[in-house]
């Protein structure tokens, strides 16, 4: 049995297509069944719908053989176990689906250029702390960081941060917020994880998913 790890949303709309060129067609849709394990058209082929943070886990711990998340998500994954959580995983391939990116955005007004002068300090509100982290310190900068899960938008107009760091589609979100975005820290597409062990021991049907999906994508850009 191979077991894949997807989380609801735009991945598991635009891996669709992927799955398909592999001959796999998921069978119930997770936005209308209660089911967290569903069935494929491949009676040795199922798959767990987990929250997108913990994908890379469920990989890397044996929950799942093979999964797809962001880029975003297994940076912070890898900061997370300190270094050791890309351990046991095996990250074939970038699919370029579900992109976007991570970037900073302040309230509308909010002198950033001024505030991010080497020495100088912020307060930035972010899920994303290992990202956050990096990139202001590539700027010689201190950053308080704030940990916040979601309603980024509302940090900085309660006066809670001065910036945030999230992921950036539209920007109409921001917009709608009266934010800004400034600064456009990296670009995020999903990629396909596999579990080493699970490579060594299910070689034969994992790379035939593999093989399919790099076929389904092309050659690198």
């Amino acid at each position: 049995m191979i077991t894949l790890a997807l989380s609801k949303g735009r991945i598991f709309e635009e891996i669709m297509p992927l799955l398909a060129a592999a001959g796999i067609e998921v069978l119930e849709d997770p936005e209308k069944s209660r089911k967290l394990i569903l069935p494929t058209n491949q009676p040795d082929v199922r798959v767990v719908i987990v929250r997108a943070t913990d994908v890379p886990t469920y990989v890397q711990f044996g929950g799942a053989d093979i999964g797809v998340c962001g880029k975003d998500t297994l940076i912070e994954h890898s900061a997370e176990w300190g270094g050791a959580g890309s351990a046991g995983l095996y990250q074939p391939l970038d699919l370029r689906i579900a992109r976007c990116r991570v970037s900073v955005a302040v309230r509308e007004g909010f002198d950033y250029a001024r505030a991010v002068q080497p020495g100088g300090r912020l307060k930035v509100a972010t899920k994303y702390t290992a990202i956050a982290r990096d990139f202001f310190a590539s700027k010689g900068m201190h950053v308080d960081l704030i940990k916040l899960y979601g309603s980024m938008e509302l940090a900085p107009l309660t006066g809670l941060a001065d910036a945030i760091v999230d992921l950036v589609s539209t920007g109409n979100t921001l917009k709608a917020n009266q934010l800004v975005e400034v600064e456009r820290i990296m670009d995020i597409s999903s990629h396909l994880v596999v579990n080493q062990s699970a490579l060594k021991l299910k070689q034969a049907p994992l790379r035939r998913i593999i093989d399919a999906f790099a076929a389904a994508i092309g050659p690198a850009l």
